[in-house]
């Protein structure tokens, strides 16, 4: 897992100057951000245990859908269309590819 997270970091640093959209998935919960590595600062996030996302109890693939469109709202309004997606140690399906899919469906590219 750490090689592929390596390989998956490393080509999303050096082939692109775009902010990173960055994923993690733990067990409970998910989380989204948008990372600007030249400064080293995080510029929007979004998670599931914000407090909009948390009162809805919805499943975790609607909380994925609602996730993804969330970060790139907040993305877009700061200014931002296009960005790197860095999917981590994990493979593109599931709950990352539902994010994914979100984000780019409110008109994020990547």
């Amino acid at each position: 897992m750490k090689e592929r997270k390596d390989r998956v970091r490393y080509k999303t640093k050096s082939v692109s100057k775009r902010k990173r959209l960055s994923v993690f998935r733990s067990n409970n919960h998910l989380y989204a951000q948008l990372i600007d590595d030249a400064s080293g600062t995080t510029i929007a996030s979004a998670s599931s245990i914000e407090k909009s996302i948390k009162d809805k109890k919805l499943q975790r693939k609607e909380v994925a859908e609602h996730i993804g469109k969330s970060i790139a709202k907040k993305i877009i309004a700061k200014g931002i269309d296009k960005v790197a997606f860095d999917r981590g140690k994990y493979k593109y399906h599931g709950l990352i590819k539902i994010l994914a899919d979100a984000a780019r469906s409110e008109g994020l590219n990547f």
